[in-house]
């Protein structure tokens, strides 16, 4: 992330390796990501702070299992800090900004990555699911973005990297309202992004495939089909296997660059080929 007052660097035109991504002239950068990102997005430079943003809604903490206490010593282990919240209260969107700008200066980089599903046919679903997932899912990108988009613009520099699924490009069985509720990322994403990078500030989408993670472990234990269709995910995947979290991750760096001007609106699927539309 940029220091106040700087613009971006025309002359910085090499590819950076990943750990160097949110490393600026003076050392100092301040990012909102969550645990997988923040491996890649910290860089070694002790003075540069990594924001875990833990972002689990109360209905979906019971979900979350020991998160917290990994965010926590994550940003140990980085030298960096974590700040608790829950993306479905606007209120505490706002406080997590404020206590971020109070204690290391404004945010720069925004990876949206709070997300929740559940296996289930859309016509078993009820409308309190549908309100869960999408203020979640699509809500819980338009309070961050919301918060921090003014600074953003106002010191004429910004990254905002939402992430969706593969679900909203290409459909998901048993996923019709988070496919919907991901979609609606990708329209608002672009829309933004049209808004706002004339003042140095692009707006992407980062499109996981199926990935290793503790939520879709979980949604595998639901009933019969969805621990068939969870056990056919690693012989579905073209590259034999589902993602680990940290090469999802390694997609949100792409767009993070001081270089990165010139991607803006654009959507990149991270699935081992299994989509390629």
């Amino acid at each position: 992330m940029r220091d106040i007052g700087h613009k971006v660097s025309p002359h910085r035109l090499e590819v950076p390796e990943p750990r160097d991504i949110m490393q600026d002239q003076d050392g100092t950068r301040r990012a909102i990501t969550l645990l997988e990102e923040a491996r890649l997005l910290a860089p070694d430079d002790p003075r540069v702070a990594v924001l875990l943003a833990f972002a689990l809604s109360t209905d979906a903490t019971k979900y979350g299992g020991d998160r917290i206490s990994e965010a926590e010593a994550l940003a140990d282990e980085l030298d960096g800090h974590a700040y608790r919240c829950d993306v479905t209260d606007s209120d505490g969107v706002r406080d997590m900004v404020s206590a971020i700008e109070n204690d290391l200066g404004p945010v720069d980089v925004l990876v949206n990555c709070a997300g929740f599903d559940r296996f289930v046919r859309f016509v078993d679903t009820d409308e309190d699911f549908w309100d869960t997932i999408i203020d979640i899912n699509y809500k819980g990108t338009l309070r961050t973005c919301h918060a921090v988009l003014p600074g953003m613009t106002e010191r004429g520099w910004g990254r905002i990297v939402n992430f969706a699924s593969d679900a909203a490009r290409v459909g998901s069985s048993l996923e019709s309202v988070y496919a919907g509720a991901k979609a609606g990322v990708i329209g608002f994403t672009k829309t933004i992004a049209r808004e706002t990078v004339k003042k140095g500030v692009t707006c992407n989408v980062v499109c996981p495939g199926p990935t290793d993670t503790t939520l879709i472990r979980e949604m595998g234990e639901q009933g019969e089909l969805p621990a068939k269709i969870v056990g056919g995910l690693d012989r579905a995947m073209p590259i034999g296997r589902m993602a680990q979290p940290d090469e999802i991750a390694y997609g949100a760096t792409v767009f993070t660059h001081d270089d990165a001007l010139f991607i803006t609106g654009q959507t990149l699927s991270v699935s081992g080929g299994l989509t390629m539309a």
